[in-house]
C-alpha cells in the first residue's frame, strides 16, 4: 500500500486513458451511464465554460444538490482549475444557507429545484434578490460580495442564473487551453474541498481538504475492503457528507470501479439497482440498513453479488451488523473518523473476525498514527485505559477556512488532531468508541451541535434557559433533546416549540422530545453537568409512558 501524489483531476484522467470504455458511472433507475471516457470529457466541458464565467483557482463553488448526475462532474471540474468545492447540506434551510455562503466567500453556487420540503430556487432569490434584475454573470451582491454566479443544475432557465445544458454545450465550444494551463497549477496538496462541521465549539466550520487528503483516504479505505476495477459500489449515502465524496466517490475514483448511484435514498431504488447491476458493495447508515431489510419486497431482489460494505455514521448495534451478514451477504465494516481526518483515522478490515468488526472501529489506516490521550495530562493511555481519540497523518485536515484560532484548538503542537471522542485500545491494536467529550448529537448520520439549537430557541421570549442533549435511540443512535426552563409566570407547550423550528432550521435539528425542567444538574463549581440530561430525559419519557425510538 501506498501514499500517491495524485490530484483528482490526474485519477480521473488516469481512468479515461487506461480504461476508456469501463463504466464509471451508472444510475441504474434511470439507465444513464457513463464510462470513465465519457465522464472525463463532460468534466472538461464543464471546467472549460466555469473558467469562461469567470471561476478561477482557489475561487469557491457551491454543490447544494442531492446525489444527481452531474454533482461530480461540478466537484471534478473545480478540482482540474484549481477551485474549492463547498459541498452544502441538501437539508439546509435559510439562514443555514445564508451563514454558509457568507462564511465560505461563494463565489459560484449550483443548485437543484430542492427537496419536498425546501425550494432551493426560491430561497437563492431570497438570499440574492438581485438576481432577479441582472444578467447572468453580472451578479452584485451586497450582502455577498464574494458571489458573482448562480448556476441551476438541469435543462430550466431561472432569471439571472446560468443552468449546466448551457454551461456543458459552451464548454464544447471552448478553447482547451486556459483549462490546460489552470491545472498545470493544481499541486495534490491545494485544498480542493470544504465540507462544513460543526466540530467541538461554535457554529459550522469550513473544513479544508486537499486532494491528497481526501483520494489518499478513499484510497486506504477500498484497500481494507479489498476493492479492485471489478467491483460496483452502491452509493446511496450523500454527497454532501465525507461518507460519499470521500469513503464512497474517492474510493471508486482510486480503484477504476464502478459507483452505481442512488440520487435520494430509497430502500427499493438501492435493492433494485443491487440487484440489476450485479452491485458487490453498499454503504448506509444503521437506519438505511433497517429500512432495506424491512422493506416489504426485499425477498424478491437477489442480493448475492454483495461481498462488502461500509455501516457507518452512528453507532452500529451489533444485532444489525449480524442480520446484514446474513442477509445481505456483506463482510460488513466500519470507519471512524470525523470531516477534519478526511474522514477515516480507523477501519475495520474485511478479514478481520466477526466480532472485531462488530464491536470495534478496528485499527490505525495504514500511515496514519492514531493515539489514545489523556485529556487532562496529555500523556498516552495505556491499552485499556479510556481517553481522547486523537491521531496524525496525511489524512489531518489543512485547517478551518479563516479560523486559525478553532484550528490551533483541535490541532496540537505535535501534530495530532483531537477529535473530542472517548475512547479505548484494545491488545489486539482495535479501538472501541465509548464516548464523546464534546456534545455533538449523531442522529442517523447527521451531526447536530447543540448550541446551534440552543442560540434558536433562546429567541422565544418565554425561555429563561434551553440545554439540549442526545437522546439514545435505538434506530437513530441518538434523537435531539431540548431541555427548557421557562421564565417565572410564563407557559409554553410541546407544539410550540415545534412549530417555532419547523422551516426555520433542517427538520432532523427539531427537537424530538422536549422537556419542561425546573432545573438542569450542576456541578459544584457551577457547570451544567450535560452528560446527565440523557439519564433525565429517559426517565421523564418513561414516567410519561412514551416509548423511546
Amino acid at each position: 500500500m501506498q501514499l500517491f501524489d495524485r490530484t483528482l483531476g490526474d485519477w480521473l484522467e488516469h481512468w479515461a486513458t487506461e480504461t476508456p470504455d469501463h463504466e464509471y458511472i451508472v444510475y441504474s433507475d434511470r439507465n444513464l451511464r457513463f464510462t470513465w471516457k465519457q465522464f472525463n470529457d463532460r468534466v472538461d466541458c464543464m471546467a472549460k465554460s466555469m473558467l469562461s464565467i469567470g471561476v478561477k483557482g482557489g475561487d469557491h463553488v457551491g454543490i447544494w444538490a442531492q446525489n444527481v448526475p452531474d454533482w461530480l462532474t461540478i466537484l471534478y471540474a473545480c478540482a482540474k482549475l484549481g477551485a474549492v468545492a463547498v459541498t452544502v447540506n441538501t437539508n439546509y434551510k435559510q439562514h443555514e444557507l445564508e451563514y454558509l455562503v457568507e462564511n465560505s466567500d461563494m463565489h459560484t453556487l449550483f443548485i437543484t429545484n430542492g427537496t419536498f420540503e425546501s425550494d432551493y430556487v426560491n430561497m437563492t432569490y431570497e438570499m440574492l434578490p438581485e438576481l432577479k434584475n441582472c444578467e447572468r454573470g453580472h451578479l452584485k451582491s451586497e450582502r455577498f460580495p464574494c458571489m458573482k454566479n448562480v448556476v441551476y443544475i438541469g435543462q430550466e432557465k431561472f432569471r439571472g442564473m446560468y443552468n449546466t445544458a448551457e454551461l456543458l454545450l459552451l464548454g464544447q465550444n471552448l478553447d482547451n487551453a486556459p483549462l490546460l494551463e489552470a491545472k498545470k497549477k493544481v499541486n495534490c496538496h491545494d485544498v480542493t474541498n470544504m465540507q462544513y462541521t460543526s466540530g467541538t465549539t461554535g457554529f459550522p466550520k469550513g473544513v479544508m481538504l486537499s486532494h491528497h487528503n481526501i483520494a489518499n483516504n478513499g484510497y486506504i479505505t477500498g484497500e481494507n475492503m479489498k476493492f479492485t476495477q471489478q467491483d460496483k459500489l452502491c452509493v446511496c449515502v450523500p454527497l454532501f457528507h465525507c461518507f460519499g465524496v470521500v469513503l464512497a466517490t474517492m474510493n471508486c475514483l482510486t480503484h477504476g470501479c464502478t459507483q452505481v448511484m442512488v440520487e435520494r435514498f430509497d430502500p427499493l431504488v438501492v435493492l433494485a439497482s443491487i440487484h440489476k447491476e450485479r452491485c458487490t458493495a453498499v454503504y448506509g447508515v444503521p437506519t438505511m440498513f433497517i429500512a432495506e431489510l424491512h422493506h416489504p419486497m426485499f425477498n424478491i431482489f437477489d442480493l448475492t453479488s454483495l461481498r462488502t460494505g461500509i455501516m457507518a455514521g452512528s453507532l452500529c448495534p451489533i444485532e444489525l451488523m449480524r442480520e446484514v451478514s446474513d442477509k445481505m451477504y456483506l463482510q460488513i465494516t466500519s470507519v471512524y473518523g470525523l470531516t477534519e481526518t478526511s474522514p477515516g483515522m480507523t477501519q475495520t478490515r474485511i478479514d478481520d473476525p466477526f466480532e472485531v468488526r462488530c464491536t470495534t472501529v478496528g485499527s490505525d489506516f495504514p500511515f496514519v498514527e492514531v493515539q489514545v490521550i489523556d485529556p487532562e495530562t496529555g500523556e498516552i493511555c495505556p491499552v485499556g485505559v479510556q481517553g481522547e481519540m486523537c491521531c496524525r497523518g496525511f489524512n489531518v485536515m489543512k485547517g478551518y477556512y479563516k479560523n486559525e484560532a478553532a484550528t490551533a484548538e483541535v490541532i496540537d503542537k505535535n501534530g495530532f488532531l483531537h477529535s473530542g471522542d472517548l475512547g479505548v485500545k484494545d491488545e489486539n491494536g482495535n479501538y472501541r468508541i465509548t464516548g464523546r467529550i464534546k456534545d455533538m448529537i449523531i442522529r442517523g448520520g447527521e451531526n447536530i451541535y447543540p448550541r446551534e439549537i440552543e442560540e434558536y430557541l433562546y429567541k422565544l421570549p418565554q425561555i429563561k434557559d434551553v440545554q439540549v442533549a442526545g437522546i439514545p435511540s435505538e434506530k437513530y443512535g441518538e434523537q435531539v433533546g431540548a431541555f427548557i426552563i421557562l421564565k417565572e409566570g410564563q407557559t409554553l407547550l410541546e407544539e410550540d416549540i415545534v412549530d417555532f423550528c419547523r422551516g426555520k432550521i433542517s427538520r432532523f435539528k427539531i427537537p424530538k422530545y422536549i422537556f419542561f425542567v425546573k432545573e438542569f444538574p450542576m456541578t459544584g463549581s457551577g457547570k451544567i453537568q450535560k452528560y446527565k440530561l440523557k439519564t433525565i430525559g429517559l426517565e421523564m419519557l418513561q414516567e410519561q409512558g412514551i416509548e423511546v425510538i
